[in-house]
């Protein structure tokens, strides 16, 4: 996204200290439109930056990238023409069958995925697509798993008048990511047609296939390493690379049980209090 930064870095940082309080404080902050309108797509990960900055400054992990926006009737609903992106802290990370707070999340709404856990590092420049970009086939290479995951979706904006600006600053709206109990070898399925059901209190209410996301989940992910990749930064092995929902987000509340079931990969379940 070639876009001018329209905010000071004084301003960007202010964004930061009026999220980590929203954060803290439960009190979701009034959209930037409202409050710095000449604010941009590039401030807005200039933002993003900071707050990760900040977060690994306290002590905290990066263990792996997400993407969201991956379908182009949700990017258009925000008037983009590509998905958008944020990093995973490792206390961000939960595994299936927890029991979870929903107010721990301001408007918890969840979405079904699959993640890529990678054997080998992903390197800016030595992918083997055109002048080194990462491909499909490269995170295919460098995965040692696939694991069906369900996204929690977080936000500390106001919901009317919020656009991409604000979810993206807001690391792109994740709250959590929760992990199945089982990994599987990506060589065992095509991967761009693993379906899915997702069930709240029993009741399926969303369904959908995998290669809704760019085509094919490795391509999602090989997208989000390039995004990275531009500002010179490696994806780590180990590191988990959320591929994009291939629902739609769902509403979630305390008393909840929510379960998402995959073709040939078991089930994600949360109980939400």
């Amino acid at each position: 996204m070639a876009v001018e930064r329209g905010l000071s870095d004084g301003q960007v940082a202010l964004c930061v200290e009026e999220l980590l309080e929203a954060a803290r404080s439960g009190e979701p902050i009034a959209p930037a439109r409202v409050r710095r309108p000449e604010m941009t797509i590039a401030d807005s990960y200039a933002v993003q930056r900071l707050w990760r900055e900040r977060r690994e400054a306290d002590g905290g992990e990066v263990v792996g990238f997400k993407i969201g926006l991956t379908s182009v009737a949700m990017q258009k609903a925000f008037g983009l023409d590509e998905p958008d992106y944020g990093v995973i802290f490792a206390d961000q990370v939960l595994e299936s069958g927890v029991t979870a707070a929903a107010a721990t999340w301001n408007r918890a709404r969840v979405e079904v995925e699959l993640s890529f856990i990678l054997d080998h590092a992903l390197v800016p420049g030595a992918g083997s697509g055109p002048d080194g970009a990462l491909t499909g086939a490269d995170v295919l290479a460098a995965t040692h798993s696939v694991v069906p995951s369900l996204e929690i979706l977080d936000c500390h904006v106001r919901e009317e008048g919020m656009t991409v600006i604000d979810t993206i600053a807001d690391n792109a709206a994740l709250g959590a990511v929760v992990r199945g109990d089982r990994e599987f070898d990506p060589a065992s399925f095509d991967l761009s047609w693993v379906g899915a059901k997702l069930r709240i209190n029993g009741e399926i209410v969303e369904t959908g296939v995998s290669g809704a996301v760019l085509g094919h989940p490795a391509d999602s992910a090989a997208w989000l390493a390039n995004r990275f990749a531009e500002q010179g930064e490696t994806i780590p092995a180990g590191s988990l690379l959320l591929s994009g929902s291939f629902t739609r987000p769902l509403p979630v509340a305390a008393g909840d049980t929510v379960v998402a079931e995959y073709q040939g990969m078991g089930e994600v379940r949360v109980q939400f209090t």
